[in-house]
């Protein structure tokens, strides 16, 4: 595990369910919209290589490319994407209350 690589992924995780939690005007603090953010960023990574036709979109954060371009791009892609879609899901689910 390449610990450049898992930073990356949680930071733009994090980003990405600040981001989230930004455009659905959501009630949940920071923290908790970082923390699901973390959570979603990890999970797409995790799950994206058992979906047909996007396996190898997005990077696993702990799977050791942080210094190529690429390796550093995927990172942040899969985590800001993973993060944004779990807060924006979890901020309507939950009516803007949490």
């Amino acid at each position: 595990m390449d610990l450049i690589s898992l930073g990356i992924g949680l930071l733009s995780g994090g980003g990405g369910g600040l981001l989230g939690g930004k455009l659905t005007g959501s009630s949940m603090g920071k923290g908790a919209q970082m923390l699901t953010g973390i959570v979603g960023g990890t999970g797409l990574a995790a799950v994206s290589q058992y979906i047909p036709g996007i396996s190898g979109l997005f990077a696993d954060p702990s799977a050791g490319a942080a210094f190529s371009p690429s390796g550093i791009l995927g990172g942040v892609i899969s985590g800001g994407v993973g993060g944004t879609i779990l807060s924006f899901i979890l901020s309507k689910v939950m009516g803007n209350k949490a």
